[in-house]
């Protein structure tokens, strides 16, 4: 999946949007009004949404590998939202970004195939089909068990694509149960789950040794680095919280350890709100911090 991607992109950036209707870009803002004709407010925050996430992707199209589309932030909108999230999908496929719709979804088999229909496929009804977002990877929570992933894994199989699956996350509270030891063998429940990512990613390892089964692990845990990515060597890695949430890319080298797997920086706030540290043109500040990042990345995997 993401791997080719990222190596003919050369980068190990990705840019996370997490669009907030009440801190779009202003340009974005006025883009949203010309020649606008909406009354509804969802139909009128979901164009600027769009704006705005265009302007983001053209500024760092060329130092990015994809993006990373916090779905929640889309849902909330409604259905010009979920239409906002298509849109972008699109935007960033056109640019030659690898797209992944960060859903952190998981449920019992029929829903889960369900929503592998809505985010790889397509949902056949009496009236025709219906397509999906077309995401070529999204984030998924393994909490229900394995079973629970199948479907998910079969519709990404389907369509080419993958999955990176929540093994330890960014959130301060994560240690309340990722971190708790299992008392058959001592692991932490992170440790299971990145066993679960390897099972169930085995099938799909291709020739470059990478699995289309990933991992999310948050980079505000480096220290549990090492060991998970002892167990999963072809696991690519997607590594969110860096910036805003306190996560360095210095301390990440362990996720570029020699082997076939590698690593996805996830930065959103970051690139997006460089413009507010820097007091530079926001289209230009993202550009080159996404470009400073991907420098440092560059360090890690060498």
């Amino acid at each position: 999946m993401a791997a080719g991607v990222v190596a003919v992109r050369s980068s190990q950036v990705v840019l996370g949007l997490d669009p907030d209707p009440a801190r779009l870009w202003p340009r974005a803002l006025a883009l949203a009004h010309d020649g606008a004709s909406e009354s509804d407010p969802a139909a009128k925050a979901a164009r600027a949404v769009v704006a705005h996430c265009r302007l983001a992707i053209e500024a760092t199209a060329e130092v990015c590998a994809g993006v990373k589309l916090q779905v929640a932030c889309f849902e909330r909108l409604g259905a010009p939202g979920w239409a906002a999230l298509r849109d972008v999908t699109e935007i960033a496929r056109e640019r030659g970004l690898f797209v992944i719709a960060d859903a952190k979804r998981g449920d019992i088999d029929i829903s889960a195939a369900a929503y592998g229909q809505a985010f790889f496929g397509e949902t056949e009804t009496p009236f025709g089909p219906i397509p999906g977002i077309g995401a070529d990877a999204m984030t998924v929570n393994p909490l229900l068990g394995a079973d629970s992933l199948a479907p998910l894994v079969s519709a990404a199989r389907r369509r080419g694509g993958g999955l990176f699956v929540l093994v330890r996350t960014t959130n301060p509270g994560a240690a309340d149960v990722q971190e708790l030891r299992l008392a058959a063998s001592q692991a932490s429940v992170s440790d299971r789950l990145a066993e679960i990512v390897t099972e169930i990613g085995a099938p799909g390892v291709g020739p470059s040794g990478l699995s289309d089964v990933g991992a999310v692990v948050g980079a505000t845990a480096p220290h549990r680095l090492d060991a998970l990515r002892e167990r999963m060597p072809h696991a690519i890695f997607l590594l969110p919280g860096v910036g805003a949430q306190g996560g360095n890319v210095r301390d990440l080298k362990a996720a570029f350890a020699p082997g076939p797997a590698g690593g996805l920086i996830a930065v959103s706030r970051g690139i997006i709100g460089a413009y507010e540290r820097t007091g530079g043109e926001p289209a230009r500040a993202a550009a080159e911090e996404a470009g400073r990042l991907r420098e440092m990345a560059w360090t890690l995997a060498a």
